[in-house]
């Protein structure tokens, strides 16, 4: 496990952690209490890869095209 807190990784950092914690559950050859505390983990992992996905698909969103089908500007998204 890394000691970077949750809310300061990136996308991929968070996947790959995440990753790494159901593959652990996965093999079975954890104790209990360290299951319930990588299973923990991984629920906050979870919603942290889900945030960031959102916060991408409003940056993606606020993008209009003109015509021609290029970049006509930037929609401001709120709070971003």
């Amino acid at each position: 496990m890394t000691d970077t807190p949750i809310a300061e990784m990136s996308f991929e950092a968070a996947m790959k952690a995440l990753e790494s914690v159901v593959g652990q559950l996965e093999r079975g050859d954890v104790e209990l209490e360290a299951s319930i505390a990588l299973y923990e983990r991984g629920a906050e992992l979870k919603k942290h890869c889900e945030k960031k996905l959102g916060e991408a698909q409003e940056k993606v969103a606020a993008i209009t095209l003109d015509s021609d089908g290029n970049p006509a500007g930037l929609t401001p998204v709120e709070g971003l």
